[in-house]
């Protein structure tokens, strides 16, 4: 491996700079464990239901709108900075609200400040690592990275429920903030023993570095031969199918995560929604990485293809399920929640593989933001209509079919995606 210009070679450290992304991915999934903080809110605090899920719907939107520009932050200053940058705010994010007891001072403080540091931190992972490999290894890489996301919860959860009945939730979201600070950027200890923390280790290839490419995958055809400006990226209809698409896809996922258990209690009356919000998630992780090495494999259109259609069918089955039927049981709701992890957390490793075939390396942290802010919007409005149609119709139909209609809609729109050409 070298660094194109025949000199002394460069070390990859590819896996290196891989697992350390992860591994602050798996400090910024305590996203999806906003239920179980939310649940532990106490009744004379005086929150509605509503007042409990402002912070999460914000911070998924200001996760997906700060992306853009920590994306830009990162292609200028490199990842670590960026990366640094989001432990201090979702450090921060969680010691101001533990310091209140107000839903607004819950929406600063997780909604804004949280929102915000998770997408600093999550927009410095995935560029440095899959540019130390070559393009057929892209969807792996970027699987690998985002699977720490989605496998977070499976750990976060029950530490914060176990937090919160020992300490209290006010104590609990100090120690988890304190906690995720120093894991994202690292500490001196008095010693002076240096400690980088898993930010310090994230770094870019040097400049004109060229990734060996294995010959199982020398002839493998991707399209990443150009490298786009985010205002070219713009101008091209493929950038607005894939916004759509990404929408659609996170979008279903997201609603569903969001009321997985109230759908296991109303539907099924599955008083262990814990339990398919854990398997959820570990489908939710490894669902990243299959389809990173699928789309590797098969092409990213087929793959996009396939988990369209099946969380279709996925959401389908929870739409019929109802107490006393087959599927009302823990083991096929367990499947069924799986199931919907997978097929959610494949869109968060094909789509920035996708972004990065079509549009480049050199501005994929600013390009593949823009894609990102798809995710927020998507996620917002469906976990939206659900919470919203249940409350006027006491069920998740409408939330259910409409999802569905999209998820089709989707797989119908992957027949039109085609890379795009610069006009010379």
């Amino acid at each position: 491996m070298n660094n194109g210009n025949d000199s002394l070679p460069v070390k990859n450290k590819g896996w290196m700079v891989t697992f350390a992304g992860m591994g602050i991915n798996l400090a910024l999934g305590i996203l999806y464990t906003w239920s179980v903080i939310s649940e532990a809110v106490p009744q004379e605090w005086g929150w509605t239901e509503t007042d409990k899920s402002m912070p999460y719907m914000f911070a998924c939107l200001i996760f997906s709108v700060v992306m853009v520009g920590a994306g830009r932050m990162q292609d200028k200053i490199g990842p670590r900075i960026v990366a640094a940058i989001g432990g201090l705010l979702v450090g921060l994010g969680f010691i101001i609200a533990s310091q209140t007891t107000s839903a607004i001072g819950y929406m600063v403080g997780f909604g804004v400040l949280t929102g915000a540091g998770i997408g600093f931190a999550y927009a410095a992972t995935t560029p440095p690592a899959v540019k130390w490999f070559p393009a057929a290894r892209t969807g792996l890489i970027a699987g690998l990275v985002v699977s720490g996301f989605g496998l977070a919860s499976v750990y976060t959860a029950p530490l914060s429920k176990w937090l919160i009945n020992q300490l209290g939730i006010q104590t609990a979201m100090l120690i988890l903030g304190i906690g995720f600070f120093v894991l994202i950027t690292g500490i001196k200890s008095i010693a002076m023993l240096i400690w980088n923390g898993l930010a310090g280790i994230l770094q870019s290839p040097p400049k004109g570095f060229v990734p060996e490419k294995p010959e199982s995958v020398k002839k493998a055809i991707v399209h990443d031969e150009n490298n786009w400006t985010p205002v070219e990226m713009l101008k091209t209809p493929q950038f607005y199918i894939i916004w759509f698409m990404y929408a659609f896809g996170a979008g279903a996922g997201l609603m569903i995560i969001s009321k997985l258990a109230t759908i296991a209690v109303h539907q099924a009356s599955i008083q262990l929604g814990f339990i398919l919000v854990a398997v959820l998630a570990i489908g939710n992780g490894a669902g990243r990485v299959i389809a990173g090495v699928l789309s590797d494999k098969i092409g990213r259109k087929i793959t996009l293809f396939l988990i369209f259609v099946i969380q279709a069918v996925a959401i389908f089955l929870l739409s019929i399920t109802r107490e006393g039927t087959l599927l009302a049981t823990v083991p096929l709701m367990a499947v069924l929640s799986a199931l919907v992890g997978m097929n959610y957390g494949a869109n968060l490793s094909l789509f920035p593989a996708l972004a990065k075939d079509f549009y480049g390396l050199k501005n994929f942290g600013i390009n593949y933001g823009l894609v990102f802010t798809s995710w927020g919007v998507g996620g917002f409005m469906l976990s939206f209509l659900a919470g919203k149609m249940y409350d006027i119709y006491q069920t998740f139909a409408i939330a259910y079919y409409g999802a569905m209609g999209l998820l089709v809609l989707g797989a119908i729109m992957v027949f039109f995606l085609k890379p795009p050409k610069h006009v010379v």
